[in-house]
C-alpha cells in the first residue's frame, strides 16, 4: 500500500496540473499536496492536487470539460469538491477545489508545509501511516481512521504557529473513517 518516496511524483504532478489547466482555467493555481508533495515521504502513489477556483460555481463551469478529460466526481470528502483520475481502475491522483477565500487555511497546504519544514513530525506521520496501514490490515481500523489522530495533532501544531485556530480536520463520511 505505502511505496518509498519515488522522485518522479513531481513530474507526475506538473503533468497532472498542466493537464487540468488545458482544458479547465489556465489561471487556476495548482499545488502538489499529500505525502507524494514530501520529499523522502513513502505515500500511496495517488497524487493530490489543491486547486484554487474563484468560487463553486467556477469549478462546476469546468467540472464538464474536467469530465471529458477523465476526471470522475466520486469521493467521500464532504467539506469540498473532489474529484478523481484512474488507471486501470487504480486511483491515481486526486484533485480538491478550494476557494480563494479559503486557500490560506486549507489543512492540506498547511500539513504539508509543516512536514516539509519539520522532519521530526514528517517521521511521526510516516509512522502513523505505517500503523494505519497495519490496523487496515487487522479490520481495526480504516487507513484514513487510523491516521486520523496524528494528522490533527500536527495540523493543530502548524495553525497555532500560523496563529490559526483548531479546527477538524477530517472531511470525510462517517462510514469512510470508520
Amino acid at each position: 500500500m505505502l511505496e518509498a518516496y519515488d522522485p518522479a511524483w513531481p513530474s507526475l504532478f506538473e503533468a497532472l496540473a498542466d493537464g487540468i489547466r488545458s482544458v479547465a482555467d489556465p489561471e487556476w493555481v495548482i499545488e502538489h499536496i499529500g505525502s507524494t508533495a514530501v520529499p523522502g515521504m513513502r505515500a500511496k502513489p495517488v497524487i493530490d492536487l489543491a486547486i484554487r477556483v474563484r468560487d463553486h460555481d467556477d469549478f462546476e463551469r469546468h467540472r464538464p470539460a474536467l469530465e471529458d478529460a477523465g476526471w470522475v466526481v466520486g469521493s467521500s470528502v464532504t467539506t469540498h469538491p473532489v474529484i478523481v483520475r484512474e488507471s486501470d481502475g487504480i486511483r491515481s491522483a486526486i484533485a480538491h477545489f478550494f476557494t480563494a477565500a479559503e486557500w490560506e487555511t486549507v489543512n492540506q497546504r498547511i500539513l504539508r508545509d509543516w512536514l516539509r519544514e519539520n522532519p521530526a513530525d514528517a517521521a511521526r506521520y510516516a509512522h502513523a501511516k505505517c500503523d494505519a496501514v497495519a490496523a487496515a490490515a487487522r479490520g481495526s481500523s480504516s487507513y484514513n481512521a487510523a491516521k486520523t489522530p496524528v494528522i490533527q495533532e500536527l495540523v493543530d501544531a502548524a495553525r497555532r504557529a500560523r496563529g490559526l485556530p483548531s479546527v477538524p480536520v477530517s472531511d470525510k463520511r462517517l462510514a469512510e473513517r470508520e
